[in-house]
């Protein structure tokens, strides 16, 4: 992999440092916004363009000063030094926390700039604006882990009391916050009943029937493999509907996550510490784009890191266990539907058709991700092979490792990105809809994710050459900085030069998704190298022979011809002792050496056939 993720974030933290602290007036001034405007979304991402690296790295750390590395520390020189930087972050993440929480203190979790009127010439209402939206949800579980996280590493070296203070203060906003958006999800998620005759029910047998099958036997199939979802679902409370219709045997369903709380949605009565539970106006409809957000939002729940740090209180943690068994079974409905039948999957039939009928390259990426997600209890290396030859199609349908023709249809995923309607914004006013427009960048994202996953040598190296491929195509993208070099993310007529618009401003979205992608990437730089069984067996044949003509050079004597001699052997039996220490986990390693050995022991062999051949 030759992406090199540890320069090219501390690359981005630089650039992010001087993007949102430059100097105004002679002083460093934190500056919201970017492209999409001030949002509670936009400057979620901004912050965890800092905070997730910090979180995930270790070597990226920012909460311990004495332990703070320097290229960190050269990378945010804009913050100041090791005391300033944490204390900067501090002001910050408590300046976000306390920007978008209402009056009365409960938090916010607006689309606000976000929303794009569908029809040209309208403008939404404020009160479509302060609607709350899943991603800002799934993005503060995340910085608020984040931060709870920066919270515990950084506490235990104040001793300043005003200090304290405003970590106590930044720790009560952040779990209100977290758990606000815990149950934010919990009332966005939503089971859509439909008949098993009708447009609805005919788009998803189009989708999953590959095989050409009668209808009533594809039916029947796809009820059988959805029975025990439909089981799990029917158990869950918390105001879901026509729950007693799910296992009707003329019904179909759906599950996952709306745009927003859904309408008539009643509150969660048993949570005390989350501030106000809104009324939700979203259509009571899965939205594939909203469900992979917030599927990926809640793993960060039940991560390693948020277990062992005790991240979570006990209130949040019944939250939690809610939002992972929805998230469990949402992930088994489509993974089911992504991978139904014994021939072609339905996922590698691209583009992906949504059940009201509308389809796109961007909805087969999603679906990609939501399968390569499901295969990570118990990977395996031929499906994650088709998944990577998903992702290789849809990386040259989207001109990525592919040029683009005269007028390229596929140019829109880059510029104008896929519209996503939102159903029940215009009960307010005019009707608004989603853009989803960084395809290249979640692109990355999910190969380094889907090649981590694989355990066979040459079908990583495939997956590896196709996140270079992207990656090439994702670095010549970024903006670059007149004064300080290359930039953040994302200027598409940098590779596409077909009369796109350039752009001045940043796109916090864009490079947090980069960001994701590098960690991801850095996460597997840092994990053991795979093993091939056949470099195993080939090692242990080595290691076999070596071990046998060492013996023979002790059995002759050989440690009585000197010191000198003596110190050859002993270096010999240290080499074969590492050898055969490592040999399991990296024979690559292990063959080095004992080529070494066995050069040094022939080496002893000539040398005694010369002294025979001179006497």
């Amino acid at each position: 992999m030759r992406i090199q993720p540890r320069q090219q974030l501390l690359e981005i933290w630089r650039a992010t440092a001087e993007a949102a602290y430059p100097l105004v007036d002679g002083k460093r001034q934190w500056q919201w916004g970017g492209r999409e405007g001030p949002n509670s979304i936009s400057d979620a991402e901004q912050l965890l363009c800092l905070m997730f690296p910090a979180t995930e790295i270790e070597r990226f750390r920012i909460g311990s000063p004495n332990q703070t590395e320097d290229d960190v520390l050269v990378a945010l020189k804009p913050l100041g030094g090791a005391i300033e930087i944490p204390q900067v972050m501090i002001t910050v993440l408590t300046d976000y926390l306390t920007r978008y929480s209402d009056e009365d203190g409960s938090p916010i979790f607006s689309g606000g700039s976000l929303f794009t009127p569908i029809n040209s010439g309208e403008h939404p209402v404020q009160e479509q604006r302060d609607l709350d939206v899943v991603e800002s949800y799934a993005a503060s579980i995340t910085l608020m882990l984040a931060t709870l996280g920066f919270v515990k590493e950084l506490n235990p070296q104040v001793s300043r009391p005003e200090v304290r203070a405003q970590l106590d203060k930044l720790e009560g906003l952040a779990n209100l916050r977290l758990s606000a958006a815990m149950v934010g999800l919990l009332r966005s998620f939503s089971v859509y009943v439909f008949p098993i005759e009708g447009d609805y029910a005919d788009a998803l047998l189009r989708t999953v029937n590959q095989g050409l099958e009668p209808r009533r036997k594809i039916v029947a199939d796809l009820r059988e493999a959805l029975k025990e979802t439909a089981a799990g679902l029917r158990d869950l409370t918390a105001g879901l509907r026509d729950m007693d219709e799910i296992e009707r045997p003329d019904r179909f369903f759906e599950c996952g996550w709306s745009w927003g709380v859904t309408q008539g949605k009643e509150e969660i009565p048993w949570v005390t510490a989350s501030g106000k539970q809104r009324e939700g106006v979203a259509l009571d409809a899965p939205y594939l784009y909203f469900t992979v957000v917030a599927l990926d939002g809640i793993s960060d729940l039940f991560t390693e890191r948020t277990r062992l740090q005790g991240l979570l209180d006990e209130e949040q943690v019944r939250l939690s266990a809610a939002l992972r068994l929805r998230w469990e079974l949402t992930q088994k409905y489509w993974s089911t539907i992504a991978s139904l039948g014994a021939g072609r999957w339905p996922l590698e039939d691209i583009p992906w058709r949504t059940v009201d009928g509308v389809e796109s390259d961007y909805f087969s990426l999603l679906v990609t991700s939501i399968a390569a997600r499901d295969l990570t209890g118990s990977p395996n290396d031929g499906d994650l092979s088709r998944l990577g030859e998903v992702l290789k199609e849809l990386a040259n349908r989207a001109r990525i490792t592919r040029r683009p023709t005269a007028n390229d249809p596929a140019l829109a995923l880059h510029t104008t990105g896929v519209r996503i309607d939102l159903d029940g914004t215009d009960t307010l006013g005019p009707a608004l809809s989603w853009v989803a427009v960084d395809f290249a960048q979640l692109l990355l994202k999910r190969v380094i994710r889907v090649a981590s996953l694989i355990n066979r040598v040459e079908l990583r190296a495939q997956l590896l050459h196709l996140a270079d491929q992207v990656w090439s195509h994702v670095a010549q993208r970024r903006m670059i900085d007149e004064m300080h070099g290359p930039g953040l993310w994302d200027q598409p007529a940098s590779v596409y030069d077909r009369g796109l618009a350039v752009f001045e401003q940043p796109s916090w979205h864009h490079t947090v998704r980069v960001v994701e992608a590098l960690v991801n990437a850095a996460g597997m730089a840092g994990s053991h190298p795979l093993r091939s069984e056949k470099l195993i067996e080939f090692t242990q044949d080595l290691l076999a022979e070596a071990e046998h003509l060492f013996d023979q050079e002790l059995l002759i004597g050989a440690t009585e011809r000197g010191p000198a001699m003596r110190v050859k052997l002993e270096t010999v039996r240290q080499q074969l002792r590492r050898a055969r220490e490592i040999t399991a986990d990296r024979p690559g390693s292990a063959v080095a050496l004992l080529l070494s050995v066995l050069r040094d022991l022939d080496g002893f062999q000539a040398a005694r056939q010369d002294v025979l051949g001179a006497s």
